[in-house]
């Protein structure tokens, strides 16, 4: 089994239908993952743990979903030197701004990037582009993806103009 080199953190499984599309995406181009449900609040130990500890593990980035207060970003961030890419997720009232607020609010020092409300599946390819500096096959995989979503677009161009 490939050692995981991107940790997907969910503060809750209600996040979990989202993050499977990170998993998904990270999966299509090679990249190994590992998943976990880690809240920020309610397990504030085995967070500092998780993070503190990630990079021996073999971790290279981190992928951090969360809703409301969108802790678990930051909690991971203080606790690590690996690159922590922030998901808010849509939940309560303020559907996911709340989240993307907090998510991109981080103090100098702890820094956070920042996707999309959901954007789960740019996580994975933003994780990717991380991983893809330093691994020649994954950069070539990743340039290939791009090719084909332009050949998608231009296809789908063509299509309505025939």
């Amino acid at each position: 089994m490939t050692t995981p080199t991107v940790g997907i953190v969910m503060g809750s499984d209600s996040d979990l239908e989202t993050m499977k599309k990170c998993a998904e995406q990270l999966k299509a181009f090679g990249v190994a993952c590992e998943m976990r449900i880690i809240s920020a609040h309610r397990t504030p130990v085995v967070a500092h743990e998780y993070a503190s500890t990630a990079a021996e593990r073999g971790l290279k980035v981190i992928v951090a979903a969360a809703g409301m207060s969108a802790a678990l970003s930051g909690v991971l961030a203080a606790n690590t030197t690996l690159p922590v890419v922030g998901v808010p997720m849509a939940s309560g009232p303020l559907a996911g701004v709340d989240a993307a607020l907090s998510t991109m609010q981080m103090p100098p020092g702890v820094p956070v990037a920042c996707m999309a409300i959901n954007g789960a599946v740019n996580a994975a390819i933003f994780a990717t582009a991380i991983l893809a500096t330093s691994d020649a096959a994954l950069a070539e995989r990743l340039a290939q993806f791009k090719k084909d979503q332009v050949a998608k677009v231009m296809e789908k161009d063509r299509s309505i103009n025939r």
